[in-house]
């Protein structure tokens, strides 16, 4: 049995990312620093890794000179690369957009005769279809709404909140299934669609508020009777779709013995903290429902971008938690912005594992980069979470058993000091050592 690992450290200038191949010797009885990998024990099935092609991933994707553009599809799509295989896709706009816009504004339009996508075909979805070519296969989509059109809630405007107005519920749920059926027929695999972003938050640009009852009954009365009529009972709705701290709770006000046919994820944002217990307490309740991570970031508004190592471990940290608790799928937030960390029409700048100076058409790797292809790239889709066990809190593994037998543990250190580890599994055993502030793949051959 034999062990590749491969160590990412960095020191504030430069990433190192360094390779060695190591047999496993018989367990001695070696008792202390020890890392235990159980595959018979087995959880969840993890299906793949994604990304947001937003309207600003687009717009920056497309001011690129075509060497960068291919260099940025191949990153994340093509052959060796982050291995992304799933997409998060706004319906109309989100704060990552160049603007507010709706594929409907007239409000006596009952019929959604003048529903257009003219504006996602202007840059979202030549952009999709790069990535898909890239990738050399469907990319999954999962669609998520940041708010009706203006004239369908109750503050007359896609920002700020608000609500839907009741009457306008059933409408709504057919530009939901109209939205599936246009994207559909334009060659994207729409196959996950969340009922509302972020419904427990007022934000100040595109956004919409649900409670728990208001959500249960828009799927139970309108949403599913709708997707059941356009032929799409096989989209998989997601509910919550915001952060973890509340995520169970919404679980048990919008599922009951009526709709729990109808939904089949919860989503959930890091935006909050871990919460990893709540996200447990989904899969333990609720053990036949997807958990789905669908966003998270480094806002600017509250992190720097300077601190690549500190943001880098944010991303390694939570992944970690969020698998370990039973999460099958993982969204990153915009895969590529630009050197303002944007654009943004309410100027809600973030980071990305990619970013572009478009001014000189210069593409950067974050560390942050890196560090999800410690995960994506090794952790094929189909992929299920073994057990394990670890000597101390320092040090933070999840591991995996691939389809093609293989195991994979990622191992992160986010201390100041070295930590030693001895892998051991099945009586064999390696030992080695992780750097500080450093993250280790260890593959494991059979």
């Amino acid at each position: 049995m034999k062990v590749k690992l491969i160590t990412t450290t960095y020191d504030a200038k430069e990433t190192m990312t360094q390779q060695k191949i190591q047999e496993l010797k018989p367990d001695t009885g070696v008792e202390n620093k020890a890392v235990n990998l159980y595959p018979q024990i087995k959880y969840q099935t993890f299906e793949g890794f994604g990304g947001a092609l937003t309207e600003a991933a687009a717009y920056t994707f497309s001011r690129m000179n075509e060497e960068n553009k291919k260099e940025i599809l191949n990153a994340y799509f093509g052959s060796g690369s982050n291995n992304y295989r799933f997409a998060r896709m706004a319906i109309d706009s989100c704060d990552f957009s160049l603007g507010n816009y709706s594929a409907v504004t007239d409000p006596e339009d009952t019929e959604l005769q003048s529903f257009t996508l003219r504006r996602d075909e202007q840059y979202i979805l030549p952009f999709f279809r790069a990535a898909q070519e890239a990738a050399g296969e469907p990319i999954t989509v999962m669609l998520s709404p940041w708010s009706p059109p203006a004239f369908m809630k109750s503050n007359g405007q896609k920002n700020g909140g608000g609500f839907l107005k009741p009457e306008y519920r059933g409408l709504w749920a057919q530009y939901l299934c109209r939205y599936v059926k246009e994207y559909r027929e334009r060659g994207v695999t729409v196959k996950m669609l969340s009922i509302q972003n972020e419904p427990n938050a007022t934000q100040t640009w595109d956004s919409c508020r649900y409670d728990g009852e208001q959500e249960k009954e828009f799927l139970r009365d309108y949403l599913y009777p709708a997707l059941q009529e356009n032929g799409l009972g096989d989209i998989e709705v997601c509910i919550w779709d915001h952060n973890k701290e509340r995520a169970f709770e919404r679980a048990g006000e919008v599922l009951d013995s009526e709709t729990d046919k109808m939904v089949q994820a919860v989503a959930f944002h890091w935006y909050s903290g871990d919460h990893f217990d709540a996200v447990r307490l989904i899969r333990e309740q609720y053990p036949d429902k997807k958990l789905v991570f669908s966003e998270g970031c480094v806002e600017y508004s509250r992190f720097g971008a300077d601190d690549q190592l500190k943001n880098a471990q944010m991303y390694a940290h939570d992944i970690i938690g969020n698998l370990n608790a039973g999460t099958n799928i993982s969204f990153d937030w915009c895969v590529v912005l630009d050197e303002t960390g944007g654009p943004n029409h309410v100027k809600n700048f973030c980071d990305a594992p990619i970013m572009c100076d478009t001014a000189n058409d210069v593409v950067e790797k974050k560390l942050s980069y890196t560090y999800i292809g410690h995960f994506s790239r090794y952790i094929q889709p189909g992929a299920k979470r073994i057990a394990l066990s670890k000597y101390a809190d320092e040090v933070e593994v999840t591991a995996f058993q691939n389809p093609d037998s293989t195991l994979t543990a990622v191992l992160l250190n986010r201390t100041n000091s070295e930590l030693p580890v001895c892998l051991r599994i099945q009586g064999q055993l390696a030992q080695f050592v992780l750097p500080a502030g450093s993250i280790t793949t260890a593959l494991i051959q059979q």
